[in-house]
């Protein structure tokens, strides 16, 4: 079955790009478009969508407002946010408000599309070093978008299950992870989903953002203990 996306860019031109891109791959299948937020809440009233490419800098109303509403609905598609800028606070503030990662607009094709599997997927965190950058440089100064999450959250996890999130918050993929601790990449995948459902998350970005802002990881990359 094809990954359904919705393009939310202002500039038409750059939609135009991605919808080519998107258009010539056998599993992947633009059914919508919009010009601003707005749109893109209405082109989701009638249209089955599984990843959303979302803009943030844009009129009427921005990708990061956008991402929040969308992500509060039932069974939410995932948004993969599109940025101008590698150091991006709007960037940042679409994580926290439940964004499955970001993208460079520059991106090369190949790189895009790969994230647009994988965000679909659930399985690999989007460009992790670019996501630990943009951690390290706006958790220690931005307000959180709701309660702040506890260390009492982390204490429902097992050992191993802590263990297997810090190696997630330092960008892993489940491979990296498995080679690290010597275990099967389908016992990581396990330890992962127990993970979000103790935790009550949605993907392993929000896993990354969960380990800063409860000072499991720290700016700059190190770990507490």
């Amino acid at each position: 079955m094809s990954i359904r996306v919705l393009l939310v860019d202002d500039q038409v031109l750059l939609r135009t790009g991605f919808r080519m891109v998107l258009a010539a791959q056998p599993d992947m299948e633009v059914v919508a478009e919009a010009g601003d937020g707005v749109e893109a809440l209405k082109a989701l009233e009638g249209t089955e969508v599984d990843v959303i490419l979302m803009d943030v800098r844009m009129p009427h109303m921005d990708g990061v407002e956008a991402t929040r509403r969308i992500c509060l609905g039932e069974n939410p598609p995932k948004v993969l946010i599109l940025t101008t800028f590698d150091l991006d606070e709007y960037a940042f503030s679409a994580l926290k408000a439940g964004a499955s990662g970001f993208m460079l607009k520059d991106v090369p094709p190949a790189e895009l599309l790969g994230a647009i599997r994988a965000v679909h997927s659930g399985d690999a965190v989007v460009a992790p070093s670019t996501t630990r950058r943009l951690l390290d440089r706006f958790t220690p100064m931005l307000p959180s978008a709701g309660p702040e999450p506890t260390t009492a959250e982390i204490s429902r996890l097992t050992d191993r299950e802590r263990e297997v999130m810090l190696l997630v918050a330092q960008g892993l993929s489940n491979g990296e992870i498995a080679a690290r601790l010597v275990l099967s990449e389908a016992t990581v995948k396990t330890h992962v989903g127990r993970i979000l459902t103790k935790l009550g998350l949605r993907d392993r970005v929000q896993v990354v953002v969960m380990a800063y802002e409860t000072g499991l990881v720290r700016a700059g990359g190190g770990t507490a203990h």
